[in-house]
């Protein structure tokens, strides 16, 4: 028998999809349409085997639904702008557009070696004039939409990386890709206008319900973070400034003792500025400026503060209260301000007993009377309004909403919804990435570039700083510019945009990419939107998946797109773990996906990574898992060679209720069972992993039922036939995983169709349903006896049996029958006395 030489398998088919354009689809109407996306890739270097398994779950889906007979669409390109690309050029003595270029070269190569099906012709590198060409025609729709803005503003600088950060990118105040600290400078920067869209994007996680996984929502709607309250103004003593502040308790107000201001607040140090706190709060505000902002916030951390020196008045009580400055108050959330009520605010309450603040009740519960003197735990709950001046006896909502009133007919304040969210920093300093398109006239001042003069393009040959400084600022050929409202000479921006912008729409680019006249074609888009299915990593539920749905909108508001989310169901796939930790170049545990396909091949290593784990979670490499699922093909191969020579002509198999030798009935209902398995397992679970052990349990059955076909003289067409559907089902059961083997197997079956092309098999009821069934007996719920009875044997009939057993007959004895309990078709279970 011809061995399985996994090397001239994979390359003659991998030749033949290429040449055939086999998975190159185009619109159509008249078809069920199935859209299928990975994250698409930094051009890092190299894959590894943690990339492997997010492409090889997405591609094994395409397969399945392509087989299913939809026009699937399973694209492929290259994240290739940004920090990453720029930072790993300059450690390796390269430019950022050569390194990026070479890097995908050679990801190309490698991804194609594992027989992905992806549409190339589709591929697209977000680096190329091409294509950042509309991000630039994005800003500019944004502008004229005021979705773009500029402002001076406190920002997130990584010094290590020599630009502003998004606060979707700083991670536990350190920079998302370099993990350096973050300091806050104030700086003037193009933002986009993301919380006009905060109440959408909060509504539109209710389409993705079912669809997403639940952390994700949960993630999006924390980061979002909607709240009710009012806004109330406290005016500060001896000084035209107010203090705004938002709560969520307006009914608590008249417990307001003092005020804390967040150290970033720009009253903070004017507010203490000539007075005898000034020394204080200056060194408070260095010590704080290096602290974590999430032990700043925590339930457990310090509270730390100091007195401004300044007082504002309660609008309630008209009373003076101390304004203080604390590290638990942040800048990001509200107005980074707060109104201070310690007997029912647990944080405030520890700062109060800590600085000797006065504490006053003002809610109280139904039953119980709080002590503002001796009380160690706040008071959080609805309660009685109570020293609340008019407001006295009021409960709950009824309260929040009066003194809402209240604080508007007084024009002190008013009830308001806050978010956490903030608009969406977008200007970076450095160099790779897209130039923003705007103009700085000295009599114009920001003129955004005509639509026509579009893209304006980031010069290839600018020599990068060791340290990442942008160049752009030191090259007058791209700088100096007329200005395109009065033709005065001008400068053009020399920020460039966040990445994050490229991979915001590039989903849509994806349905036209080579239309040179618009960022997508709407028709095209709206046949092929939403993504019917995106994989990638559960490190995206803010970031990326936020930016997309924000554009997503956009879009649809500027009337290119019609659906109302981007993303109809999201995978999140674990990670690959090796020694312990996450696969990854920077912890040197990378296994190259090179060597496994050298010595086991690309099916192996697209088998292993899809069985070890279920998608969703990590996966720990195991070289042994890999020898074992080589052996398996092995197993597959020569079956199916073995049989091959007896059953290429068979016949269709007969009618399922075609009286049948009990060898063959149990092959058939096997390979059934293995249909309706593996087809659940894709569809309704995503479960590879339970998929192909369905497959493996069909092989050893073959295995098994080869010993009784070598020694029958019953091998007559019929029989033939149902060996032949077997084979086929099983080789068409593992081709989304293992697709090369498959299909050269496929070829010898049936040399006029692709497995691929095939549509992908139906279980039929009839042929499940066993004749015979195990019942398991129990006495006091300990295992005695097995007995086989008639499938369709009654509950009462099988008591009978169960009864009748000579073993259970033993266990019994003379003791008292309790009761017997019957699970159809599973076991009897005797409780005696």
């Amino acid at each position: 028998m011809q061995s399985y030489d996994f090397k001239s398998i994979e390359e003659k088919w991998q030749k033949i999809w290429e040449e055939d354009d086999t998975f190159k689809v185009e619109s159509d109407p008249s078809r069920k349409k199935f859209y299928l996306l990975e994250m698409f890739p930094y051009p890092s270097g190299r894959i590894h085997m943690g990339h492997v398994r997010n492409y090889a779950i997405g591609d094994a889906i395409a397969r399945f639904k392509r087989m299913q007979g939809y026009n699937v669409l399973h694209p492929l390109g290259w994240d290739a702008f940004g920090m990453p690309a720029e930072n790993a050029a300059i450690q390796n003595k390269s430019h950022p557009a050569r390194w990026t270029f070479e890097n995908i070269r050679s990801m190309r190569k490698q991804i194609k070696r594992l027989g992905f099906s992806y549409d190339w012709d589709r591929e697209i590198a977000t680096c190329r004039p091409e294509y950042y060409r509309w991000n630039q025609w994005c800003f500019l729709q944004f502008l004229e939409k005021g979705l773009a803005f500029r402002k001076t503003a406190t920002v997130n600088w990584c010094a290590a990386c020599h630009t502003v950060l998004a606060n979707e990118q700083v991670v536990d105040d350190c920079c998302w890709r370099c993990d350096n600290p973050v300091q806050q400078k104030q700086q003037e920067a193009w933002f986009f206008k993301i919380t006009e869209y905060a109440d959408r994007l909060l509504d539109g996680l209710k389409h993705l319900e079912g669809g997403w996984p639940e952390r994700v929502i949960t993630m999006q709607k924390n980061w979002i973070g909607k709240s009710y309250g009012a806004e109330v103004d406290f005016r500060v003593t001896g000084n035209d400034a107010v203090i705004k502040i938002f709560t969520t308790r307006p009914d608590t107000l008249y417990g307001a003792t003092f005020m804390v201001l967040s150290p970033e607040h720009p009253l903070t140090k004017s507010l203490s500025k000539g007075t005898d706190q000034e020394p204080f709060v200056e060194a408070f505000l260095a010590k704080v400026a290096g602290e974590d902002k999430i032990e700043r916030t925590s339930e457990t951390g310090d509270k730390q503060g100091v007195f401004t020196g300044a007082y504002a008045v309660n609008p309630l009580t008209g009373k003076e209260i101390p304004v203080w400055t604390a590290n638990f108050v942040l800048m990001e959330y509200g107005t980074g301000a707060i109104m201070s009520v310690p007997a029912h605010d647990q944080r405030d309450l520890d700062f109060a007993r800590k600085y000797d603040l006065p504490v006053q009740v003002v809610i109280q519960p139904k039953n119980g009377d709080l002590d503002a003197a001796t009380m160690t735990e706040a008071y959080k709950d609805e309660g009685t309004m109570v020293h609340s001046g008019p407001f006295d006896g009021l409960i709950g909502k009824e309260g929040i909403k009066k003194v809402c009133a209240y604080l508007k007919t007084e024009n002190i304040g008013q009830a308001t919804v806050n978010y956490k969210l903030r608009d969406w920093g977008v200007s970076r300093q450095r160099y790779w990435g897209t130039p923003i398109p705007v103009v700085h006239c000295d009599d114009c001042g920001i003129v955004p570039v005509p639509y026509d003069q579009l893209p304006v393009e980031l010069p290839i040959d600018a020599q990068l700083g060791d340290q990442g400084q942008s160049p752009l600022k030191s090259l007058p050929d791209f700088t100096n510019t007329p200005c395109p409202k009065c033709d005065r000479p001008a400068k053009r921006e020399t920020d460039t945009l966040d990445t994050f912008v490229c991979s915001s729409w590039y989903f849509d680019r994806f349905t036209s990419p080579r239309d040179d006249t618009q960022p997508f074609d709407p028709e095209n888009a709206n046949y092929w939107m939403p993504v019917d299915q995106y994989v990638g990593g559960i490190e995206h539920a803010i970031l990326h998946l936020l930016y997309s749905r924000f554009f997503h909108l956009v879009l649809k508001d500027l009337g290119r797109i019609e659906t109302p989310e981007p993303f109809a169901n999201l995978l999140t796939q674990g990670m690959v773990i090796k020694g312990g930790t996450k696969m990854s170049k920077s912890k040197g545990n990378v296994v190259d996906p090179d060597d496994i396909i050298k010595n086991y091949g690309a099916d192996t290593a697209r088998l292993f990574i899809l069985f070890a784990a279920p998608p969703v979670k990590d996966l720990d490499w195991s070289d042994q898992g890999v020898e074992g699922c080589f052996r398996f093909l092995k197993r597959v191969w020569r079956i199916c060679l073995e049989f091959l020579p007896e059953i290429k002509s068979a016949p269709p198999p007969p009618d399922p209720s075609a009286p049948l030798l009990k060898e063959l009935k149990g092959l058939r209902r096997k390979t059934h069972i293995t249909i309706k398995r593996v087809t659940e397992d894709i569809q309704n679970r995503t479960q590879f992993n339970t998929a192909i052990s369905a497959c493996m349990e069909l092989v050893n059955h073959l295995y098994t039922f080869r010993e009784w076909w070598n020694q029958t003289d019953n091998k007559n067409a019929e029989a033939q036939s149902i060996v032949k559907e077997a084979i086929e089902s099983l080789v068409i059961l593992l081709s989304p995983f293992a697709p090369h083997i498959t299909e050269e197997i496929g070829s010898r079956l049936n040399p006029d169709q692709r497995v691929g092309e095939i549509r992908w098999p139906v279980h039929l009821d009839a042929l499940i349903q066993a004749d015979e069934i195990l019942i398991v007996i129990q006495v006091n719920g300990k295992v005695r006896d097995k007995i086989t009875v008639p499938a369709a044997m009654s509950g009462d009939d099988i008591k009978s049996h169960s009864l009748a057993s000579s073993k259970i007959q033993e266990f019994i004895g003379e003791k008292e029958i309790r009761k017997v309990i019957v699970v159809p078709g599973k076991l009897v279970n005797i409780v005696v006395k």
